[in-house]
């Protein structure tokens, strides 16, 4: 299982974002073989407007199966959802590699909706 995490650094003891459609940088971590890659977020970060769908097309064209993030505005949120894409919303604050943790042993909850207004 792939999953995304957002970050504003380069590998797995960089913090998490709190922002997923602005967030700087995502890791991508592969659950089964442990490997995590840098993924850049530009267009997101630098769009005026659409950043949360931008960010969603990235993670839908990269593969990944679950974001984990600490807020997710509802136009990220719904194109996440078209793409079949599961959202971890609460991840607030440590470390990329603690928000891993923690999904893994089952402490997050799966959103049910967006949690903050556009535009956050």
């Amino acid at each position: 299982m792939k999953i995304a995490i957002t970050t504003s650094g380069f590998d797995m003891n960089a913090p998490v974002d709190l922002r997923f459609g602005r967030a700087r940088d995502f890791l991508v971590v592969d659950l089964e073989t442990g490997n995590a890659r840098y993924l850049e977020n530009r267009e997101g970060v630098s769009a005026g407007q659409g950043a949360g769908i931008q960010a969603a097309r990235l993670m839908a064209a990269d593969g990944v199966q679950v974001v984990l993030t600490g807020h997710c505005g509802p136009n990220a949120f719904r194109a996440l959802q078209a793409a079949g894409i599961r959202v971890y919303t609460g991840v607030t604050g440590g470390s990329v590699r603690e928000a891993v943790e923690q999904f893994k042993a089952g402490a997050l909850r799966e959103a049910t909706a967006a949690d903050v207004q556009g535009h956050w």
